[in-house]
């Protein structure tokens, strides 16, 4: 029996296990099972190699993306360059092969609703999955610039700083936090609402809700919304076609 998993922490309400779960029922695919590796620490990931017979391939989530980087045997050439891993193939020999097919989702999700207009894009939050919309932005040319809550070296905006004018200037804003998932439902991103327009693309990474309180209050100035879900799915059949490579 061949084995998959998602690794991460509080993963309970996990995408990834009913969607390769369905996939595998409506493929007749009767070799395969996927389940959650759901760690509180990092440390842990050794002895899940260790226990878990058979093991193939992982997917990796929050908040271990970058954090397993150090675990692995070898790093593909895009992987590297972004700087997070979001899937893992375990070689024939044993060998841990890290991969990132979040920039494949993401870029492929968006890439139908960009106009001529769409030059600038704030990336809201600067973790592992921010790291791949970054990418992803660089493979479109459009300039983008990280918000995060406080102020470093490549962080060009905090939350604070954020201005009508900046909005009005950058007209995609990708939700790359964690602000706005079920159960916590009524947050979103201290932003400022009230500047964005219909010529803004508001993007979020999260997928449940449907439409998170971020997306509601871009749809009420008409911006287009998009969330995480068309990603998800894009960048699991990706993930699944390396693990059968």
């Amino acid at each position: 029996m061949n084995r998959l998993g998602l690794l991460g922490k509080n993963i309970s309400y996990s995408f990834s296990k009913t969607y390769f779960k369905k996939k595998f029922e409506d493929e007749n695919i009767d070799d395969t099972t996927y389940e959650n590796f759901d760690i509180e620490h990092i440390d842990l990931f050794p002895s899940i190699l260790k226990n878990t017979e058979g093991l193939k391939g992982l997917n990796v989530t929050i908040p271990y993306k970058e954090a397993v980087i150090p675990y692995l045997d070898k790093i593909n050439k895009k992987a590297k360059e972004i700087g997070a891993v979001n899937t893992i193939k375990v070689t024939k020999k044993g060998k841990l092969v890290g991969y990132n097919t979040d920039y494949y989702g993401f870029k492929k999700s968006i890439e139908p609703l960009l106009r001529p207009h769409h030059k600038k894009a704030l990336i809201l939050g600067t973790g592992g999955a921010s790291k791949a919309i970054a990418y992803s932005l660089r493979q479109l040319n459009i300039d983008y610039s990280y918000v995060s809550r406080t102020a470093s070296e490549n962080i060009e905006f905090t939350y604070n700083t954020l201005t009508d004018l900046i909005i009005g200037q950058h007209q995609i804003i990708i939700n790359c936090t964690p602000l706005g998932t079920f159960p916590n439902v009524n947050v979103s991103p201290d932003i400022p609402y009230k500047s964005i327009t219909k010529q803004h693309i508001l993007f979020d990474l999260i997928y449940n809700p449907e439409e998170t309180k971020f997306l509601k209050q871009g749809k009420e100035n008409e911006a287009m919304t998009i969330n995480g879900l068309k990603m998800l799915k894009l960048q699991a059949e990706k993930a699944w076609s390396i693990w059968n490579l």
